[in-house]
């Protein structure tokens, strides 16, 4: 297997809504307003009205539970979900609290974006398994996605 990068992106994010401790751990929930995207195949933005759910249990590890809505430069919508981990360490909490930006490999932030679309010009990323990285920024996520390839393409 071989992983080609196939675009980063950036979403930028709404405060937080804190919904707090519930049966299954702490609950946070930010909506997403605009961003941007780009690759070698693709380019364009982030629409708003997304949402980023995140669910932290009594270790530490946020599971995240996304959705997104990408427009291409040529007007094409692409939706986007994915499901990821983010361990929370002291980088994700420095950042959380200060606003500040994270590195990638601050720590275990990753994604398994899903991509769909019925736009024929895009149809391809219907087919494709792709992971991610992440990290934290200044009220905003970005992320480096990978697209996975045999070794034949």
């Amino acid at each position: 297997m071989i992983l080609k990068p196939l675009l980063n992106y950036r979403a930028e994010l709404k405060p937080s809504l804190v919904v707090g401790d519930g049966p299954f751990g702490a609950r946070r929930i930010a909506e997403v307003v605009g961003g941007d995207f780009s690759g070698e195949r693709l380019k364009g933005t982030v629409l708003g009205g997304g949402g980023d759910w995140i669910l932290v249990d009594n270790n530490g590890v946020g599971r995240l539970d996304v959705r997104a809505t990408f427009q291409t430069w040529d007007k094409a919508i692409i939706y986007v979900q994915y499901l990821g981990i983010l361990k929370f360490n002291e980088a994700v909490t420095e950042a959380l609290s200060s606003g500040s930006e994270m590195d990638f490999f601050d720590t275990y932030f990753m994604i398994q974006p899903r991509f769909e679309t019925g736009d024929v010009r895009y149809s391809w990323l219907n087919n494709v398994v792709t992971v991610g990285e992440g990290r934290l920024c200044k009220q905003a996520v970005e992320y480096r996605v990978f697209e996975c390839c045999n070794s034949n393409q």
